[in-house]
């Protein structure tokens, strides 16, 4: 990642926040633009900008040759969208997970002026996106198509947050509810969908293609993002902290993770019994009981198993493509996430 893009792409974030906090849809005084423009900058632009910068990326292997200042704005415009998308989750999904730190600080909702207003916070944000689209994207013939993506893909989103929370509930009375198709249509809905299809659909739509005639890259985007989340899952456990930027709390929290499904499959009767008495409890001495178990059915190995055969998988996949630059594109994003440490 090149930095002169990734500076244009953060002149782009201050051109569009500009553009929102002078809407004329609205009449702001100076304390509501001082609101917005404070809550923007601490939840949009922190994180790793990867899946924004992933659209304009995409674009520029498609298209194959230099890029307008016309087609940069625009795809790094669509990037922030996404960003925008995944801050309104996040704002949200911190609420609701009651996490204290998020990208090494504090979570919005957690600062003493905001709490519970950050619930709004995540429905401004949300509104942001069609406001971004109708002032830059209005005239372009795909744009209803880019409405009903981001549209398509907010829902699929939601609904695997729905489907992690409800199991969540379920998985705390029994421990046996969990299991890998249980964690793949999770990962699939809630991360896969706008991680990974999301900035890739996007460029193609700019680039004009159909995105039905591209079902084939949409599964290999949800395979990525499937072995995405299972390194997560990996991490969230084995990932030193000061690297990743976050405390891991999936134990704590009962969460589906990939790691507890693996120990219930690996794991004989008497091992079940302890996950089932120290999975999902808060105190230190539970967890760690949970990850010694990790550790003695060999997790860490059974881990670097999975993730060489899914990266083969997915590379056969990708090399059945009959366009050279979609695969380009989708071994670039390989290429980003395999044996990454945070």
């Amino acid at each position: 990642m090149s930095t002169d893009l990734k500076s244009k792409f953060l002149q782009v974030y201050d051109s569009l926040k500009s553009d929102l906090i002078h809407d004329p849809a609205f009449e702001f005084d100076d304390d509501s633009r001082h609101w917005v423009e404070r809550m923007l900058d601490y939840n949009v632009p922190g994180g790793k900008l990867n899946r924004g910068l992933s659209v304009v990326d995409s674009y520029k292997l498609l298209k194959g040759e230099e890029l307008t200042e016309d087609e940069v704005f625009l795809a790094c415009a669509l990037g922030w969208c996404i960003e925008w998308l995944q801050a309104y989750f996040l704002v949200l999904d911190d609420i609701m997970d009651e996490s204290h730190t998020r990208r090494g600080q504090p979570c919005w909702f957690r600062l003493p002026k905001v709490g519970m207003i950050a619930v709004n916070d995540g429905v401004v944000l949300r509104n942001h996106i069609p406001r971004i689209l109708k002032k830059h994207f209005r005239g372009k013939a795909y744009y209803a198509d880019l409405l009903d993506l981001f549209n398509e893909v907010e829902f699929q989103t939601a609904s695997g947050q729905m489907i992690d929370l409800i199991t969540t509930l379920v998985g705390q009375k029994e421990l046996s509810k969990y299991s890998l198709s249980t964690h793949r249509r999770i990962v699939q809905f809630k991360t896969a969908y706008y991680s990974f299809y999301l900035p890739v659909a996007c460029a193609l739509l700019m680039f004009g293609e159909n995105l039905d005639d591209h079902v084939q890259v949409k599964n290999v985007l949800v395979e990525m993002g499937t072995y995405f989340q299972v390194q997560d899952d990996y991490l969230d456990c084995f990932g030193a902290p000061e690297v990743i930027g976050k405390i891991g709390t999936d134990i704590e929290d009962f969460k589906c993770s990939w790691l507890v499904v693996k120990a219930l499959e690996l794991a004989n009767e008497e091992q079940k019994k302890l996950l089932n008495e120290n999975y999902g409890r808060k105190d230190p001495g539970s967890v760690a009981k949970v990850k010694e178990l990790y550790h003695t059915l060999n997790l860490q190995g059974v881990f670097e198993d999975y993730e060489n055969k899914s990266h083969e998988k997915i590379i056969k996949s990708i090399e059945t493509h009959p366009s050279k630059a979609v695969q380009e594109v989708l071994k670039s994003f390989l290429g980003k996430i395999y044996k990454r440490q945070k």
